[in-house]
């Protein structure tokens, strides 16, 4: 098996400082990278940094890609009945098993009951927050058709008045084109 890498062994605080320098640096300037570590005393060599950081910007990329993706595919196609959620639980499972296969993590070392937790704590948010945009539809609606149904009352008041219509006649066409008793 092959040595694993300086990079995965430098300190955490330290490999995040190394992950968001790799994206302002849009992925390039290894040797200075190189540099900058060896200042703050670790030592890794350019050409380790660049396999590290084309598999992370390969990551990145596929992450970018997969959320295009599925913006695109809840704009196509609503998902009332949270179908999408439910992907996303099996693709997440999927991810995990694939993440600790690629990065030769050991599975005694991690909780992966955690994992599938949290895979299931974003199903539940999925449907929460479909459930509230339902809501809010309906409520949106509602008072659409609430306020048309005031303007239409007020048409009706407006025309009954210039007509010289009795009571008995304005119900009747309220009745019979708003759709509302007296």
């Amino acid at each position: 098996m092959a040595p694993r890498s300086k990079v995965l062994t430098l300190p955490p605080e330290l490999k995040a400082w190394l992950d968001a320098q790799l994206v302002k640096r849009g992925f390039s300037d290894y040797v200075q990278l190189a540099a900058d570590l060896q200042a703050q005393g670790e030592s890794v060599s350019k050409s380790s940094l660049h396999r590290y950081g084309s598999q992370f910007e390969k990551r990145m990329a596929q992450l970018k890609m997969s959320n295009e993706q599925a913006r695109a595919l809840v704009d196509a196609s609503p998902d009332d009945e949270d179908k999408l959620g439910a992907a996303v639980i099996r693709m997440t499972q999927d991810r995990i098993f694939q993440l600790l296969v690629d990065l030769e993590i050991d599975p005694e070392s991690v909780d992966v009951n955690k994992l599938f937790k949290n895979a299931a704590e974003i199903g539940k948010a999925s449907v929460t927050q479909k459930k509230f945009t339902l809501e809010a539809r309906a409520a949106i609606e509602e008072a659409a058709r609430k306020k048309m149904l005031a303007e239409q009352e007020a048409n009706l008041q407006s025309v009954a008045k210039a007509q010289g219509m009795d009571d008995a006649q304005v119900d009747f066409w309220r009745k019979r084109f708003l759709g509302v008793g007296a």
